[in-house]
């Protein structure tokens, strides 16, 4: 986007926001010093629908950190009050969800899960001056300009270049079909990934887009199985992940799954079947719940507080959230976003994902890992 119309489109956010009745952030009174009112974070993510396990994921782990930073104090005293926010993964109640949260004060906005949803978003919180972090793995979410907005993970790019060395220079494939989704996400993992098998000079051997609400994928597999590839990489959200999986198995297709973090989660394991995805390649910055002393202390919270366990999601969200918390600690007598986005910036965090420290562009954590699943669960490769 260029600066003049980057620029109109803050304007016209921001007049939005006020519109609904909000404020622009550093206008307020409620993050400054003297005051033990509550601090108010909108967790706005997909709750229902077809990808509301992603919105659920999201608030546990969020609201593990958050329940444990206000067991331990708070922030200088003061509790987080932590909202949850149904954006029914659609951009325009997203952003009707932002200007809400502009006008709840919240200092800070967590979302969206879904990176479509999550750029509809960002006009309207940047307008605010109000830092956002998505769980979305777009690269485009980091390309628009904003210095407010954060990732809690890493993107496309990342793992798709781990994906593809692993699959073209470790396990030395070269026949790879490509079958990916026009939302966000999917053209994320599309771009990220086919640039990825130029650079290592492999030309899928077919590159086909679908749609993220679609739901028969015979005509394109059947194409695919045509050219009788080696490796399928599928590059879509967990169900739909499934429903391609499993369809290219009905039709024959016998060739390797491999894609990014939807495939190492329970909803990709569920919709697929277990004997459809086994020996599934995959690429997450957390594997295992049983990785290293941190995670085991997490998941064993994790079950404690809802009675499952925990996956990718749920470790990323917490080690977002705490990213947030580590720095209203340390800003914690000026909230306002420009002040909290520069103290997000100072943190230097060692989480569950691995280590993080926010580059300018909104990125904080640069590596991931390949996972292969047998027997329904996620291993190290």
């Amino acid at each position: 986007m260029s600066n003049l119309r980057w620029s109109a489109a803050l304007a016209a956010a921001g007049l939005a926001a006020l519109a609904c009745g909000g404020q622009l952030a550093g206008q307020t009174s409620g993050g400054g010093a003297g005051t033990s009112a509550p601090i108010a974070v909108d967790l706005i993510g997909t709750f229902s629908g077809q990808n509301a396990p992603l919105g659920s994921w999201a608030w546990n782990g969020a609201k593990l950190a958050v329940d444990q930073a206000n067991a331990g104090g708070g922030v200088a005293g003061r509790r987080i009050a932590l909202q949850r926010l149904d954006d029914q993964g659609q951009p325009t109640v997203g952003a009707d969800l932002a200007r809400r949260a502009v006008g709840d004060q919240a200092v800070m906005v967590y979302g969206s899960d879904l990176s479509t949803v999550a750029l509809a978003m960002i006009p309207v919180l940047t307008s605010a001056r109000i830092p956002q972090i998505s769980s979305g793995q777009a690269p485009a979410l980091l390309t628009q300009g904003s210095p407010y907005v954060f990732i809690d993970s890493t993107t496309s790019s990342v793992f798709d270049r781990t994906l593809g060395d692993y699959l073209v220079t470790t396990k030395h494939q070269s026949s790879i079909a490509m079958v990916t989704n026009n939302d966000a996400y999917g053209k994320g993992e599309h771009d990220s990934f086919l640039a990825e098998l130029a650079r290592l000079g492999v030309t899928p051997t077919i590159d086909r887009v679908v749609t993220p609400d679609q739901k028969d994928f015979t005509s394109v597999l059947t194409e695919a199985r045509g050219t009788s590839p080696k490796v399928l990489f599928i590059g879509a959200e967990e169900v739909e992940t499934g429903l391609i999986a499993k369809q290219a198995r009905s039709l024959g297709i016998t060739a390797t799954l491999a894609g990014g973090a939807p495939m190492g989660t329970p909803t990709y394991i569920q919709t697929a079947g277990t004997d459809v995805v086994e020996g599934t390649i995959m690429t997450s910055p957390y594997l295992s719940n049983d990785a290293n002393p941190r995670t085991r202390a997490f998941a064993a919270a994790y079950r404690r507080a809802y009675n499952e366990d925990p996956e990718l999601h749920g470790a990323k969200a917490y080690d977002g959230m705490s990213v947030f918390i580590l720095a209203m600690r340390r800003t914690a007598k000026d909230l306002s976003g420009p002040k909290l986005a520069a103290a997000v910036r100072s943190v230097d965090y060692n989480g569950l994902l691995g280590r993080f420290r926010y580059d300018d562009t909104g990125l904080g954590l640069h590596q991931t890992q390949i996972g292969i699943i047998h027997a329904g669960r996620v291993v190290p490769a």
